[in-house]
């Protein structure tokens, strides 16, 4: 049996890490993870409860609450990968709203709620075989991830691909404000006092400012069978 190691793949936004992360994992046969979806999901559930804005946030609410919130993924076979799912509802298209985007940063910064994810990511991975992204897998989730990345690049190149994605999905948004939006999440992930966006020490980075996804893809790859043997 061919031995099966963790992969953890962190960076900043719109760094394609979760594009990056599906392919590698339909490739070796791994579990795939996407932890920016479950603070996502968790913000959906606080917005839609009214528990935070862009001028709000009712902590003890939204404390009360998790306990009420079930997340889960589920295989999606036309599409080829696990979708997000809150308390039974599919909600991976509303996760990726702007809106969400702009708040996701405030929810993700909560103990609590890291503590309740991070839970549920190590539980996911305590048999190997997995490949999960977000902003401290390498450094929280999975310290002694065999495979850690770190995927960054410039601020005006990730809004460009944020802006594109949100065009071709049909939404009406402003370039400025999704460079704005990038650029207040890179602030707020790495200034936040639990678990910080930070590089782990023993992560390989790789700035794919100038990277096609092929070029990404084969070059991770290649770091990943040179660990496999």
């Amino acid at each position: 049996m061919v031995q099966k190691i963790t992969i953890a793949i962190d960076g900043f936004s719109s760094t394609g890490k979760s594009t990056i992360a599906k392919e590698l994992a339909k490739k070796l046969g791994y579990i795939y993870v996407d932890t920016g979806a479950m603070y996502r999901a968790v913000t959906l559930y606080a917005m839609n409860h009214h528990f935070v804005s862009s001028s709000t946030l009712n902590l003890d609410e939204l404390e009360k609450h998790l306990p009420s919130i079930r997340l889960s993924f589920v295989f999606n076979a036309n599409l080829g990968f696990a979708e997000m799912y809150l308390n039974g509802v599919n909600v991976e298209n509303e996760i990726r709203s702007l809106e969400v985007s702009q708040l996701v940063s405030k929810v993700s910064a909560i103990s609590s709620v890291r503590k309740k994810l991070v839970h549920e990511q190590q539980d996911m991975g305590k048999h190997k075989g997995i490949v999960m992204d977000g902003r401290d897998i390498g450094t929280v989730v999975f310290p002694d991830a065999e495979l850690k990345l770190f995927m960054t690049a410039s601020a005006e190149k990730r809004a460009q691909r944020r802006y594109k994605e949100l065009i071709e999905k049909g939404d009406s948004v402003e370039y400025e404000a999704i460079l704005h939006n990038v650029v207040e999440r890179d602030h707020l992930d790495s200034t936040r006092e639990d678990s910080p966006l930070s590089k782990a020490d023993d992560a390989i980075e790789i700035d794919n400012s100038d990277m096609g996804l092929q070029e990404q893809f084969d070059l991770i790859y290649a770091l990943v069978t040179s660990k496999l043997s």
